[in-house]
């Protein structure tokens, strides 16, 4: 029994590992900028972002190599975003505020601002950046090269995710780790299925025509997941999309405390890994593959006495068993150790990867108990049926 759980185990944590290394080849950085590029409009939505949107629109404007424009949607900000836009837009043209209307029922918040700033433009191509981003200044006009010299209508990637908290080492990059060793990126690629799709809500950068053939933000008014959900739209609609390595383009901080980490991750849970349909095969994969080889490696060498020698002298019987799960564990930690070094990731974390991984299975089961029991869920000091 005990051979045949660590060699489940070990199946399961080489799946993750092979993938990572195969997807290490497809999710690269943008191509160099190219000479010549579309006109670019950058829409900001923000709520409540005084202490960062002077430092994100200061980024966006050291931009290079693209024609840019920079408009930041206040979506009923209270805390003086407003007035710090209008200041900056004051001393330099590129800037505009757009003052969002009220909320319509139905309507997410973010999505609702995205929307309007999109209507607001003419500009081809449009790159929807949340306001805790800072880009580097070649960051707009590689991506823009990405998304024309493929002919995408969406580009998007993942900043250098930066983490302060231990929840935030433990969980944030998981998001690597669950992206590179369950999406086979190559697909993502060749095709348009919207099985394949990808993204990051902190960055999207696409067609403004695609974007308003297919319905946009306003097809996906209810979700708070549109790093997901605008590109599973646009390859819905047969447009081609692309996910880019940006780590060295961007940076982001997510979330600054535990209670921001918890809620943040859970609030669209269910759009990914807590979808119904998926969360018990995914969950018992995760639970095989990533947190039970150290418990059965544990186990396997306790009975060969390794751990317990007072018990008695060594087991022939059990040796397979310890391999097995010795193996499971090394896998395990494969894809995490790769991630630490591509995306600049915590050691600690990689350290910590059994229980991050168990945290994150918490995570999804509770987010889809919420959403069973009909729990709402608070954002931006607004009030959403959860997921």
């Amino acid at each position: 029994m005990l051979l045949a759980l660590t060699a489940t185990s070990a199946v399961c944590a080489a799946v993750p590992a092979l993938l990572t290394v195969w997807n290490g080849f497809e999710y690269v950085a943008p191509p160099a900028a190219a000479a010549g590029l579309p006109q670019v409009t950058v829409i900001v939505p923000a709520r409540n972002e005084a202490a960062g949107i002077v430092a994100c629109m200061q980024s966006v404007l050291a931009s290079r190599g693209v024609d840019l424009r920079l408009v930041v949607v206040d979506d009923a900000s209270t805390d003086g975003t407003a007035e710090l836009v209008s200041a900056l837009a004051g001393h330099d043209g590129r800037v505009q505020l757009l003052q969002s209307a009220s909320l319509p029922a139905g309507w997410n918040g973010k999505q609702h601002a995205c929307w309007q700033g999109a209507q607001a433009v003419q500009a081809q191509v449009l790159c929807f950046l949340d306001a805790d981003v800072r880009l580097q200044p070649d960051a707009l006009a590689r991506t823009a090269t990405l998304l024309v010299r493929d002919q995408a209508a969406l580009v998007s990637g993942f900043p250098l995710e930066v983490t302060g908290t231990l929840l935030e080492k433990l969980l944030i990059p998981l998001i690597h780790f669950v992206l590179l060793g369950m999406l086979p990126m190559r697909f993502l690629r060749t095709g348009t299925s919207p099985g394949f799709a990808a993204g990051c809500g902190q960055f999207l950068m696409v067609q403004r025509a695609a974007y308003l053939q297919s319905g946009g933000h306003a097809a996906i008014r209810h979700t708070m997941h549109d790093g997901l959900l605008l590109p599973r739209l646009l390859r819905r609609h047969g447009f081609a999309t692309r996910l880019a390595d940006i780590t060295h383009l961007a940076t982001c901080r997510m979330y600054r405390t535990a209670g921001e980490v918890w809620k943040g991750l859970a609030k669209n849970a269910t759009e990914g890994l807590a979808a119904p349909a998926r969360i018990v095969p995914l969950s018992a994969f995760l639970l095989m593959g990533q947190v039970a080889p150290l418990v059965l490696l544990l186990v396997a060498a306790a009975r060969l006495r390794y751990i317990f020698p007072f018990l008695g002298p060594p087991l022939r019987v059990g040796m397979p068993a310890v391999w097995c799960a010795a193996a499971a564990l090394v896998l395990s930690y494969l894809p995490r150790a790769i991630n630490a070094v591509r995306y600049r990731q915590s050691w600690l974390s990689v350290a910590l990867h059994p229980a991050g991984a168990a945290t994150l299975l918490v995570l999804q089961w509770y987010a889809l108990v919420q959403k069973l029991r009909g729990r709402s869920a608070t954002w931006k000091q607004r009030t959403y049926s959860a997921n």
